[in-house]
């Protein structure tokens, strides 16, 4: 029997965001910042990268797996019914440029659900797929519009130069961040700068930051290790110093033997006060705890090679603004990144040999049903 949740999530309703009358203007000038980091990696190796993560370290065939009897506020959007989905998981690093796994900057994992059903947002509509964009860290790195732009120049200026110092600031970035973690605290902006923990990609927990619409509510997503192996792995520091994709090379090895699981979830918006659409700070989740609402499940594969690079990296764009209506972005920052988002695939797709697409069957798996090995043999070759 269907439950009830124990909180009373706040309705959406179309007037909730605050929009600036500046906010064009910083649009324009994100997505040029953004484009002249692209620029500058394109010119030194002549091929077009995304302008924020850049490095792929995992490009997986995966399924959703929506669970059964949800209560009424959770059964939204795509998680509206029993349903499983094919998918496709792209983890990452936050830099522009392909740097050493010794500079240490936040993981991403961009999550790409395939062929859902419902109303498109705006520019979408030539896609039936939904994307999530998430980032390991509960909160966003920049308080607004403008502070993200500022911080953007910053890392622009210093894309595709001086890699061996980075490495050095890395390394005092680290120490630094370890000792405010020694007293119970943690800085998104070291963190940020290149002061992340070395830690093992596949036992991170990767959120949304950012709310969207949650069908008739409002949510942030999650998605975390449900799996006993990904959460064996959640306190694994790696040794980065000697090879450059030790990243890669750890999800390579789990994945040639291992299933994964995680569960997405959401955490539903009870009070604009406490859990603003328009702010960046982490919602209370005393107020309101992140709730599981679907399995993610890869199975064993070849979890990175050229060929899955040059169709995913080079092929393939994730963004929040490729979805469903139920699932609409909502913030400023939010805003401010669909042009950035569009304008960054552009660049790629008039440079590359791949043309950028959007997929209507899995890329990993050549329209092979379900997920895993099953498809190395018909594209890739035995792992």
């Amino acid at each position: 029997m269907t439950e009830r949740l124990a909180i009373t999530p706040l309705r959406y309703r179309p007037n909730l965001e605050q929009i600036e009358p500046d906010e064009p203007q910083i649009a324009r000038d994100l997505a040029e910042t953004m484009l002249s980091i692209a620029q500058k990696t394109y010119a030194d190796n002549g091929h077009a990268m995304r302008c924020v993560h850049a490095k792929s370290h995992g490009l997986l065939a995966a399924r959703l797996e929506v669970l059964a009897d949800l209560p009424p506020e959770l059964a939204q959007g795509i998680f509206a019914g029993v349903q499983s989905y094919e998918a496709v998981i792209r983890l990452s690093t936050t830099p522009g440029d392909l740097l050493h796994d010794s500079v240490s900057t936040p993981r991403g994992m961009a999550l790409k659900i395939l062929d859902v059903e419902g109303a498109r947002l705006p520019g979408a509509e030539g896609s039936a797929n939904q994307d999530f964009v998430l980032v390991n860290g509960r909160e966003f790195n920049s308080s607004s519009g403008k502070a993200f732009l500022r911080s953007l120049k910053m890392l622009a200026l210093t894309t595709d130069r001086l890699e061996g110092m980075k490495e050095l600031l890395s390394k005092a970035l680290k120490s630094l961040e370890a000792v405010v973690e020694t007293v119970g605290g943690q800085s998104t902006m070291l963190k940020s700068l290149g002061g992340h923990p070395q830690t093992h990609i596949l036992g991170e927990s990767f959120f949304s930051q950012l709310p969207v619409r949650y069908g008739n509510y409002i949510a942030k997503v999650a998605i975390v290790p449900a799996s006993d192996n990904l959460r064996a792995l959640s306190d694994v520091r790696l040794d980065t110093d000697e090879d450059p994709d030790v990243i890669r090379h750890e999800v390579e090895q789990f994945f040639a033997e291992e299933t994964a699981v995680w569960h997405l979830q959401v955490q539903l918006c009870t009070d604009l006060d406490d859990m603003p659409v328009e702010g960046v700070a982490p919602w209370d989740e005393k107020i309101s705890p992140f709730v599981t609402v679907a399995r993610l499940v890869a199975n064993p594969q070849r979890a990175w090679s050229e060929e899955r690079s040059e169709t995913l990296d080079d092929g393939v764009r994730f963004s929040p603004w490729n979805g469903l209506e139920a699932h609409q972005p909502l913030g400023s920052i939010m805003r401010l990144r669909k042009l950035a988002y569009e304008k960054s695939a552009a660049f790629r797709a008039q440079r590359n040999a791949t043309p950028v697409t959007e997929p209507q069957s899995n890329p990993l798996t050549r329209g092979v049903p379900g997920s895993g090995a099953s498809e190395e043999t018909t594209r890739f070759g035995q792992p």
